[in-house]
């Protein structure tokens, strides 16, 4: 995805989030999130589209950026958080994708680049989260009109498998050894993940070698898979190396 279609990605899953969310209700639980309520989960939302604001207007070189507090209030949270994605907005569209950034990711481009496309994710992920709640089930089935496009569910995919569980596990080596194969058939790309005991997994194309797990379905699927949602995806083979690359 290109910049301006990632911005209008974050700003169209903001949308359905907040209006899911509200739907819902502040005390609901989140099904797909133990122990996380509504509330909870919007200012986690909040909290890092704050947090962004913050990183672009720090400098690239800065040792960290720590995000501001959220209000408790329900009616008080709403509109800080809409100023914040407002603002977060406003600055990356300012800025253009190469402007330098701070970012958190030694891996990845200290650019407005990056923040765009890591909030695509995290807004999508967490709309996925709010439609679950207001549904009030876990069922994959459970919110049938929310099917992500090819290229974000796509992009996620990949973002996910090269940046962001590597960072994870650079910090928590697997205890897993063996290969996992995602395929995402109508966005017609593929993934294999190489877990070596001790190591930060290894990503690349999938070539003809068979896999030891496998997670294939359409790029809606794989993505919810990938991220650990509810999912139609088919998942075969060794699920405990899936399971080692669990996210928060």
């Amino acid at each position: 995805m290109d910049f301006a279609s990632q911005l209008e990605h974050v700003q169209r899953q903001a949308g359905a989030l907040r209006a899911a969310a509200v739907s819902a209700g502040p005390d609901a639980a989140v099904p797909t999130c133990p122990e996380w309520t509504v509330q909870r989960l919007v200012r986690h939302i909040a909290r890092v589209h704050n947090w962004v604001v913050l990183a672009l207007r720090a400098e690239p070189g800065a040792e960290t950026v720590r995000a501001e507090r959220p209000p408790e209030d329900w009616d008080s949270l709403l509109p800080w958080w809409d100023d914040a994605l407002r603002t977060m907005l406003a600055e990356l569209r300012t800025m253009g994708p190469d402007a330098p950034a701070w970012v958190f990711d030694a891996r990845a481009a200290s650019t407005a680049g990056f923040w765009a496309r890591r909030q695509a994710h995290e807004t999508a992920i967490h709309r996925l989260d709010a439609e679950h709640a207001a549904a009030g089930s876990a069922a994959a089935s459970a919110v049938p009109s929310l099917v992500f496009e090819p290229d974000l569910a796509a992009d996620g995919i990949d973002e996910l498998l090269t940046l962001v569980i590597p960072r994870r596990l650079d910090r928590e080596r697997p205890e897993a050894e063996g290969t996992i194969l995602f395929h995402a058939a109508d966005a017609g790309r593929a993934w294999l993940v190489q877990l070596k005991h001790g190591e930060v997994p290894e990503v690349g194309p999938a070539g003809d070698t068979d896999a030891d797990a496998s997670v294939v379905g359409t790029a809606d699927a794989v993505y919810r898979a990938a991220w650990h949602r509810p999912s139609t995806a088919i998942v075969t083979g060794d699920r405990a190396l899936v399971e080692a690359l669990r996210t928060p």
